[in-house]
């Protein structure tokens, strides 16, 4: 018979192990993981992301200390730390309907009691393998640990693998999060506790929160707000974002979901019944019960970034505005869970991490009674996309460069004291319809001499072009992250299949080297016709330099439905929000195309969308400036 671990936990379970795991981490493999992040091709984590996780957990959880130049040495003096300071424990926590989440804890040892902080998983099959890294920064501050796996998310054979079925944040995933808690009072008792989650568990901590008056504070990293908008807005189905999110629990979607969600997932699938999809993604939307965390007074903690690919950042921001209770907001550049994700793992040894510290001085404020300056913070405080200083990335074994560049100044960030406080003037471009460096219109001042109505443009709609919201999910955020953002050449956009508008070179009022600071929440109305009964519309802003190279800003999609052939509709959307200063000499281009391999369009091959601007209903930009 297997002996229990002295050195864990008495309510633990005996850890088994991750099957096949090279434990031996060197300084070069955290440098590796700290410089690709998280994500690998194809919307997967990367497999040394994955390694590295799970052997800080194995080191962690080990009866002995792994040997010598088994880790890296600074990792290996954090986690000598926090086996000294913590009893570590693998456990199963058994939910109400009887299925076995799987756990892990740091008890600290010291006189209590001590705040706790859950934190649940992420949605990957890894399940809280991924995130040592925090548990070990929350142990060393002087927190109990609780992590744990969501329902029905893991690969079977894996420790970190929860039973049951996947419920997308529902009503078991809430209930759930309280019986954590009851085996958290129960284990570890507490002096106060609060949710710490990324992606997936940052909204379940949101939804536990609002529920269960318990959690006294929140932290929600690459969160949601609104899941219903997430997955479905403007008439616009993000589909690669719930493929991916489907491909990535761990099995076959038989296996990992219910009858009910099950049905659910093939209705948003096939575009039918979006009316039930809306209301199932409504349901677990943390937008939905924000009265729930007023009436709690929940401090909450929100990190999002500004070009997401799975939760778009307006959502984000709607659900934060509504909240009104202590609250904050972080926006960074690149994608979901770049920010935050070497930090998480650990890979980042140590080392200031902004996004993280920042979420652990909101906890400490707040659950410890810390006077550190967060009483003193604004709500909002964002980065300002690629104002970033960088250098060529050199290979660390050859010297020679990689070809990849690396980050010497970080970006500006700006701290506002509400989100109201981000945009504080509008400019309003009206499109026009004449020629401008070919077949482009050109962007004015819509009270200005020029005249901006009276005119049609037609292109061939269903087909994609160069203007495309990102080249891949997850991973051109993060490459933006690192300080490689996209480059667009604009004279490749088909023409033939989008339309365009360009302002001239901006200018700047003081003189200075930004010709426009975007803030906020473009808008955006157009006139349409097609020559079926739907359309889709995809509006893109970029940042134009004087070699016709670009950076894109922000972008949106537009389904439109219920069109009547060869008749005008007037249209109007917003797209997401931006901080962007454009160079002085650079120019704004805006371009209309109709597919993108994010979303489910209404286009149809080959017919004819038609952008006008008729008298009294005049196509205009609205940009929001700081």
């Amino acid at each position: 018979m297997p002996q229990p671990n002295p050195t864990t936990d008495g309510s633990s379970e005996e850890f088994p192990g991750f099957p096949g795991l090279r434990t031996t981490l060197t300084e070069a493999d955290a440098e590796a993981v700290a410089a690709d992040g998280l994500w690998a091709s194809g919307c997967t984590v990367h497999p040394e992301a994955v390694r590295f996780g799970q052997s800080v957990v194995t080191a962690l959880l080990a009866e002995q200390p792994l040997p010598h130049g088994t880790l890296p040495a600074a990792l290996a003096e954090r986690v000598a730390r926090v086996r000294g300071l913590a009893v570590p424990g693998y456990h199963r926590v058994e939910t109400t309907d009887g299925h076995r989440l799987s756990a892990f804890g740091l008890r600290q040892l010291g006189p209590g009691p001590h705040p706790l902080v859950v934190v649940p998983s992420g949605w990957t099959p890894f399940g809280w393998g991924l995130f040592p890294g925090a548990y070990l920064a929350l142990a060393l501050r002087g927190y109990h640990v609780l992590a744990y796996t969501p329902r029905g998310l893991g690969i079977p054979g894996l420790p970190t693998t929860s039973e049951g079925y996947v419920d997308v944040a529902g009503p078991h995933d809430v209930a759930d999060g309280s019986t954590v808690i009851d085996f958290a009072v129960e284990r570890f008792a507490p002096a106060v506790i609060g949710f710490l989650g990324a992606s997936y568990g940052s909204g379940i901590s949101q939804l536990v929160a609002a529920h269960d008056e318990r959690v006294a504070a929140v932290v929600a990293l690459s969160t949601w707000g609104d899941l219903a908008a997430a997955l479905y807005d403007n008439k616009t189905r993000h589909l690669a974002a719930v493929r991916a999110l489907i491909d990535f629990t761990g099995g076959p979607v038989e296996e990992k979901f219910d009858e009910a969600n099950r049905r659910i997932l093939d209705d948003f699938l096939n575009d039918r019944n979006l009316d039930a999809v809306v209301s199932w993604g409504e349901r677990r939307s943390p937008r939905t019960y924000t009265d729930l965390t007023d009436d709690h007074g929940t401090p909450t903690f929100y990190s999002n970034t500004w070009h997401e690919s799975l939760f778009a950042v307006n959502q984000a921001v709607d659900t934060f505005d509504r909240l009104r209770v202590p609250k904050r907001l972080n926006l960074w550049i690149g994608d979901h869970a770049a920010p935050e994700g070497a930090g998480l793992l650990g890979a980042s040894l140590g080392a200031p991490d902004p996004v993280l510290d920042e979420a652990y001085a909101w906890l400490d404020h707040h659950l410890k009674g810390e006077r550190n300056g967060v009483e003193e913070w604004d709500e909002v405080c964002g980065q300002v996309m690629f104002t970033y200083v960088t250098d060529p990335a050199l290979d660390p074994v050859t010297g020679r460069p990689t070809g990849a560049r690396r980050i010497v100044e970080p970006a500006v960030r700006e701290s506002r004291p509400t989100w109201q406080d981000v945009t504080v003037g509008r400019e309003l471009l009206g499109l026009t319809g004449d020629g401008a460096g070919g077949t482009d219109g050109l962007l004015v001042p819509a009270d200005g001499d020029v005249e901006t109505t009276g005119w049609r443009r037609t292109f061939l709609a269903g087909v994609d072009t160069e203007a495309t919201a990102m080249g891949e999910p997850l991973r051109t955020g993060q490459a933006e992250w690192k300080g490689d953002p996209r480059l667009y050449d604009t004279h490749k956009i088909d023409r033939r299949h989008a339309l365009a508008w360009t302002t001239e070179p901006l200018a700047a009022a003081d003189g200075g080297p930004v010709g426009r600071r975007v803030r906020g929440v473009p808008r955006l109305r157009l006139t349409v016709r097609s020559t079926v009964t739907s359309a889709c519309l995809i509006a893109h802003l970029f940042d134009v330099a004087e070699d016709g190279t670009a950076r894109i800003i922000t972008h949106e999609p537009l389904n439109a439905y219920d069109l009547t052939a060869d008749q005008d509709t007037t249209v109007a959307w917003s797209l997401q929000a931006a901080a962007y200063d454009i160079p002085a000499g650079h120019r704004l281009m805006l371009v209309i195309d109709s597919k993108d391999p994010l979303y489910g369009d209404a286009s149809v091959t080959w017919t004819q969308t038609e952008v006008g601007s008729p008298p009294g209903a005049a196509s205009y930009l609205e940009l929001p400036l700081g």
